[in-house]
């Protein structure tokens, strides 16, 4: 049997690209930029398997012409850019790439803690731009993390990495979690709170739960009123998560003191004060954006590929049509 037909919507590492074409038939070349509406399209109506990313929309509309399709291929632990009702109506596997991102998403939570904290980015730019003279006791003062409150936003496996990691720092656990925690799966002084006692004890506030229509916006204006203006918000998990012209009205009154930004709520685009607000560290979404963890995130989604043509269940299947 001829091997089975395989869309790709953006480039992936070389070495998922090498097994890939060696698996499959490639229906196209696949580039760094995003497809158009037309090119995704075209590529799900031709292909009997695809992997798609966080920023390829996947709805109905989308899959209506898809006949061959058995198998969409998720490059990402969330799969909120899929519509997953529809394509479990079609008949269409959805997969995606859990646990392996886990530690690459917690490390860069805890660089960007470190970065608004010590204001790292700034004192980067000031040593670029030739201004800096030499030492001084009152320059770019920062805050102490060590012995801190951290409050966790989502207590699942990168909410707890994120914790486990705090432990070095000396700092005080409080978490909220949707999904009851068996009793003694967590460490007994991680304290669980509900959402708006988090907000108001906690020094720094992580957030790390997936983006559904329950949790959009789920830090807004009146959240944000309940932190300390010494508080400083972290996002690495979804943009939309938080208003963020709520965020950046708070930022800006100086109603908190900083934040931490992997995700927007429009990516690429942006609220425009952020860029000039020097408390805010932004980063292009990085979050599992190690060659490690995005070499290993393509070859599950080939592994869930070649599992269902095979005629096994795909190990990351998370539908059932």
């Amino acid at each position: 049997m001829s091997a089975p037909t395989l869309y790709i919507s953006r480039l992936l590492p070389d070495p998922v690209m090498a097994v890939a074409r060696q698996q499959f038939q490639l229906l196209n070349d696949p580039r760094d930029a995003a497809p158009s509406w037309d090119a995704l399209e075209a590529g799900l109506r031709e292909a009997e398997a695809a992997i798609c990313t966080l920023t390829d929309r996947v709805d109905a509309s989308m899959l209506a012409g898809t006949t061959r399709l058995k198998i969409l291929a998720n490059y990402a632990v969330g799969y909120n850019n899929i519509d997953v009702a529809a394509a479990t109506a079609r008949g269409i596997v959805v997969t995606n790439t859990p646990d392996v991102l886990t530690d690459s998403t917690a490390d860069l939570t805890w660089a960007l803690i470190l970065a608004v904290a010590r204001r790292v980015a700034e004192g980067d730019a000031y040593v670029r731009s030739g201004a800096w003279s030499g030492w001084a006791p009152t320059q770019l003062l920062g805050t102490d993390v060590s012995g801190k409150v951290l409050g966790i936003v989502g207590m699942g496996r990168i909410g707890q990495a994120v914790a486990q990691r705090a432990a070095g720092f000396n700092m005080r656990i409080c978490y909220t979690s949707r999904t009851p925690q068996a009793p003694g799966r967590l460490p007994s002084q991680w304290e669980q709170r509900a959402l708006p006692d988090l907000l108001k004890a906690a020094d720094f506030v992580s957030l790390h739960v997936p983006l559904t229509p329950a949790t959009h916006h789920l830090i807004n204006a009146r959240h944000l009123a309940l932190m300390k203006p010494t508080a400083f918000l972290i996002n690495t998990s979804r943009g939309p998560v938080v208003e963020e012209a709520a965020l950046v009205d708070a930022l800006i009154q100086r109603r908190l003191a900083g934040a931490g930004l992997d995700v927007f709520e429009q990516e690429p685009v942006f609220h425009p004060s952020l860029r000039e607000l020097r408390q805010v560290v932004l980063l292009p979404h990085l979050g599992s954006a190690t060659l490690a963890t995005r070499v290993r995130m393509g070859m599950i989604c080939l592994d869930n590929i070649a599992a269902l043509f095979a005629g096994q269940p795909a190990p990351n299947q998370i539908n059932r049509p």
